[in-house]
């Protein structure tokens, strides 16, 4: 009894494990997208010269 508990763990754990690195595999490439978007879309700066996209 002891042994299939400790399979189910680990099976739970194993599929837990799989879909945490999936949905961050998904918020990684969405990221990515919004990083390469704003080198795109940037606005324009004083002077006309292009400005930072982001605050820092």
């Amino acid at each position: 009894m002891v042994p299939l508990l400790l399979v189910l763990l680990l099976v739970l754990i194993l599929g837990g494990a799989g879909f945490a690195v999936q949905a961050l595999w998904w918020i990684a490439i969405i990221v990515l997208v919004v990083w390469v978007l704003g080198f795109v879309i940037r606005p324009a700066a004083s002077g006309g010269k292009r400005g930072r996209w982001y605050r820092w």
